[in-house]
């Protein structure tokens, strides 16, 4: 039986993901397919957000972030180490902890420094991590889940420019801004609250969230008419 622990660390459930999804991933879903459905729960999740409806947010966001690791299990990043070089216990513009982008407006961005002691090592380390870089008690669950869906379309942005040429070049900027949407995942749930790894250890206790499987049974219209 595939499951998700409290203390589990992103490469874990990133395993996790390909383990339960991969094969019906590669079956039914493109890169551009699983973007859809990574958008598409976002948004669910910020109308939560909307309408004061946190258990709608949470649900929606998790799945969006569960979608997201397919993606880049799919495109074979390794998306803790892109998020730590991306923000090492550091703002990745201001290079500050926490971030005084809006004290000191940097017209430029900041050269970060790597002190890897300070490495979190479990998905809830890091959600900590970046608690403390971006401060949830300065901004409201509107701005977060605002600067969620912009750092959303950064990522479609880079994707589309990667597919449309094959460069690797673009395929650093996926990386890039991959990184910065992990942060934003994790922003909107510091803003809620709430624990990341401690929610997808309820949702995953036991195989898929939905048929209980793994590897995860559920059809290509069960997956596309799922309700939340």
């Amino acid at each position: 039986m595939a499951s998700v622990e409290p203390n589990t660390t992103i490469k874990e459930y990133q395993a996790f993901v390909q383990e339960v999804y991969g094969l019906s991933n590669d079956r039914y879903f493109s890169v551009a397919d699983m973007l859809a459905n990574v958008e598409r729960f976002i948004m669910r999740g910020l109308k939560g957000i909307r309408k004061g409806d946190r258990e709608k947010s949470k649900i929606n966001l998790l799945i969006s972030f569960s979608w997201f690791i397919s993606m880049m299990n799919q495109l074979h990043i390794d998306i803790e180490g892109e998020a730590w070089k991306r923000f090492p216990y550091l703002c990745s513009y201001c290079a500050a902890c926490p971030c005084s982008c809006k004290e000191e407006k940097f017209e430029e961005r900041q050269k970060v420094f790597v002190n890897e002691k300070k490495r979190p090592k479990t998905l809830e380390e890091f959600q900590n991590m970046f608690g403390k870089i971006y401060l949830p008690e300065k901004r409201s669950i509107e701005h977060a889940g605002v600067h969620l869906a912009e750092e959303l379309g950064e990522f479609s942005e880079a994707i589309l420019t990667y597919r449309g040429g094959h460069k690797d070049e673009d395929f650093e900027s996926v990386e890039l801004e991959a990184a910065d949407l992990f942060s934003c995942f994790m922003g909107v749930f510091n803003s809620l609250g709430m624990s990341v790894a401690k929610e997808l250890s309820i949702m995953f206790s036991k195989n898929c969230h939905v048929c209980k499987n793994s590897p995860c049974t559920c059809n290509f219209v069960d997956i596309t008419k799922f309700k939340s």
